[in-house]
């Protein structure tokens, strides 16, 4: 049978995962949000708010997660010449990690951050030739 593993013997231990993720972003795009430039709001607020979000919605994201109990997320930012790094602390105490929560955190905010300034990213055609979305992985986990 398929479905979601049965976790109900395993005990509660303190976990923490850290993720990762880069936007890449016209040098133009990373002033205008440090600037505070940006039509649609705050960028890395409103991305740092998406990425809470997502951690507390990861069940209803990823059909086999279990629902848990998060005790803290953390969402810090990098702003580089050319690019934005986002990271996703997650910590709980449960029977199962927090490494998709955190990933689905940093996925969320660098979707934010492209939603908010695709305006500025985007060519005469309409198209995105310098904004990527890359190197989303899990930095760290901790267990106990």
């Amino acid at each position: 049978m398929t479905g979601m593993i049965d976790i109900s013997n395993k005990p509660d231990v303190k976990r923490t995962a850290m993720a990762s993720g880069r936007i890449g972003l016209k040098p133009s795009t990373i002033l205008a949000i440090q600037d505070g430039n940006i039509k649609k709001g705050d960028c890395l607020e409103v991305a740092k708010a998406a990425a809470i979000m997502a951690v507390k919605s990861t069940p209803a994201d990823i059909v086999h997660c279990h629902p848990l109990p998060v005790e803290k997320v953390e969402v810090d930012f990098q702003l580089n010449e050319g690019s934005i790094e986002v990271e996703v602390t997650v910590k709980a105490t449960y029977k199962t990690g927090v490494e998709m929560e955190a990933l689905n955190g940093v996925t969320r905010a660098l979707l934010t951050i492209w939603d908010m300034t695709k305006y500025l990213e985007k060519d005469e055609n309409g198209q995105y030739l310098d904004t990527r979305i890359t190197d989303i992985i899990v930095t760290k986990k901790i267990k106990g």
